[in-house]
């Protein structure tokens, strides 16, 4: 055992060595825990959806497509406030139908960068070894890019109001049409994190996650609206609600339709019934409770 002695001499050239104290002790500050550790997931993944806290470059397309989003809605207000119009030019509800593709792309670019990179660089077991469990990373990244989807859909909404309000328009009617589209766009955003996030996860590769992110939700609502165009035209009015359930942006459109009091985008304005909107509503509460179950289940399988 070496003595006081020994540890203050200098290493000498027949081996002995010096034992320097430098100090270390035991932490013994605040222990946070996880749910601290799931709310600066979240919180870093949703700064991340913008581009913020990053490089320039990655904030260039989230930026951009936020400005495409608003920038319709602020035409729009200062055409009502410029024409003294009655009404706005067009629903809150269908604001985001009709932007469906902005949001696609949005969700295809943000949707791999939240989870492809993890999985590349194979972090992710590095986020269990802290006080963290596989349900906390899916519920973090989960709301991160709802909420992200939420601020992109939601924001036009909110300049559609307040331009509603300064043109005078009717305050009963513009604030119930305001909740009514907060309320669609909440549902789309949950829907379409889900699904986004589960192709995603699929692959480390981001371009991939991008293209495969793409066709899904395209692809999708290509293959549906000409189902949809073919039925009009061979007068089977009744599948047209029914073919739409198998896109995710048409879910949103029979949701809103049937209990939202909004119009359809459906050929021929043919919305579901009450009847089938509980379908449309029960499908898209499912296809977000499965898509959480699906990324629970594939980190747990990468967390291993």
């Amino acid at each position: 055992m070496a003595t006081e002695q020994s540890l203050r001499t200098p290493a000498t050239a027949s081996g002995d060595t010096r034992i320097h104290n430098i100090g270390y002790r035991s932490y013994d500050g605040p222990r946070l825990g996880r749910s601290y550790a799931r709310f600066s997931l979240y919180s870093q993944s949703l700064r991340g959806a913008y581009g913020l806290g990053r490089s320039v470059k990655s904030k260039v397309l989230p930026m951009l497509l936020f400005v495409v989003m608003c920038v319709p809605a602020a035409i729009m207000v200062a055409v009502a406030v410029a024409t003294k119009a009655k009404d706005l030019p067009l629903d809150y509800t269908r604001y985001a139908i009709v932007m469906q593709a902005v949001i696609s792309l949005y969700v295809a670019s943000q949707a791999p960068q939240s989870v492809s990179r993890d999985l590349r660089f194979k972090t992710v077991p590095l986020y269990f070894s802290r006080p963290i469990e596989t349900a906390d990373y899916v519920r973090a990244k989960f709301a991160a890019l709802a909420s992200a989807l939420f601020i992109l859909t939601a924001a036009p909404l909110l300049v559609l109001y307040v331009g509603a309000l300064l043109a005078k328009l009717d305050f009963t009617d513009q604030t119930k049409g305001f909740a009514q589209g907060l309320v669609s766009v909440a549902l789309l955003s949950l829907l379409f994190a889900g699904i986004g996030l589960v192709v995603a996860s699929v692959t480390p590769r981001r371009g991939f996650g991008i293209a495969a992110v793409i066709a899904v939700l395209t692809i999708s609502y290509g293959a549906v609206s000409t189902l949809q165009a073919i039925a009009e035209v061979q007068s089977g009015g009744d599948a047209i609600a029914w073919i739409g359930l198998f896109s995710p942006i048409t879910l949103i459109d029979g949701v809103q339709s049937a209990f939202l009091g909004a119009s359809s985008a459906f050929p021929g304005g043919v919305g579901p019934g009450n009847g089938e909107g509980v379908v449309y509503v029960l499908l898209s509460l499912g296809l977000i409770a499965a898509s959480y179950g699906l990324l629970v289940r594939r980190y747990k399988k990468v967390g291993m």
